[in-house]
């Protein structure tokens, strides 16, 4: 495999599970990208790139090679495959844990007796690492997906992820250990990062990224206050710094605003409101660049 030289960023998107998630991410920072005859080969908008769609663990290992340049992967395959790659950005997306789980009949008190035991996991190295900080004595199954099938005739219990837990539950498999998380996450090869203009439009991605899943915490919150009750709602106002503060027309008071966190709206309107505020407005926000 020859690995060109040169300062073009090749840029690795995740087909599958993450696959939406991190497209709908990219064209909230205006940075959609196009599909093209080809498919798997799409166009950026940004000049010094080169896009590939790669399954994400397919991703890791390019990034490893050095045949990538910038990818989106889950944390547990990076892990899984011993890669050395820089994290760029965590996007928090697409959460999961890495669990182990069993058969209900096999626990005891939910957890795992004394004994020997067969584990099916698509995670070779995360189990093992398990295995060797706990000192189970079992070995290990590779699978090839659909993991939850193996027990308990090809298997004692598995190692794999699990978003809700849903799918363990309905073939029968209780948790009784969680090994790790992972979310979907910006990777650089190292080498790619130690290139100053590389490491320029590598950043300058992730500014854009970052500044749209910033603005996903927030709302842009805007109301009218009378005089006597700025310094009463100013005092209860979350926001970045200071909330912007401008007078109404003849002088009736003051027009407020701040971008404050979305999970904290349905306790603060009623605050704000009991401290004097009139005319709430709330709007979403499309991207905060601090």
């Amino acid at each position: 495999m020859t690995i060109v030289q040169d300062n073009t960023i090749r840029l690795a998107l995740p087909k599958g599970r993450m696959e939406q998630g991190v497209f709908q991410l990219l064209t909230d920072a205006g940075l959609g990208v196009r599909n093209t005859s080809r498919g798997y080969r799409p166009t950026f908008p940004l000049s010094g790139f080169e896009t590939k769609i790669l399954k994400p663990q397919s991703i890791v290992e390019m990034l490893h090679r050095g045949s990538r340049d910038l990818g989106f992967a889950g944390r547990d395959w990076v892990i899984d495959k011993g890669a050395e790659l820089v994290e760029v950005l965590d996007t928090g997306m697409d959460p999961v844990r890495i669990v182990a789980a069993a058969p209900r009949e096999l626990l005891v008190d939910g957890q795992l007796p004394t004994g020997t035991w067969i584990i099916a996991t698509e995670y070779e190295r995360v189990t093992q690492n398990w295995l060797n900080a706990t000192g189970l004595d079992a070995s290990i199954v590779r699978s090839y997906g659909a993991t939850e099938v193996f027990p308990p005739e090809d298997a004692d219990f598995i190692v794999d992820n699990a978003a809700t837990g849903s799918t363990l539950v309905a073939n029968g498999l209780q948790i009784f250990a969680d090994l790790m998380t992972s979310s979907t996450r910006l990777y650089a090869n190292p080498a790619a990062m130690d290139n100053v203009v590389k490491r320029t439009r590598i950043e300058h991605v992730a500014l854009l990224l970052k500044s749209v899943l910033d603005a996903r915490k927030r709302v842009m919150v805007e109301m009218n206050v009378g005089v006597n009750d700025l310094e009463r709602v100013v005092a209860v106002l979350p926001c970045m710094r200071e909330p912007t503060v401008s007078r109404l027309h003849h002088d009736a008071g003051y027009a407020v605003k701040a971008a404050v966190p979305r999970d904290q709206l349905p306790e603060l309107v009623p605050v704000l409101k009991a401290n004097g505020a009139t005319d709430i407005v709330v709007s979403a926000l499309s991207q905060i660049v601090a």
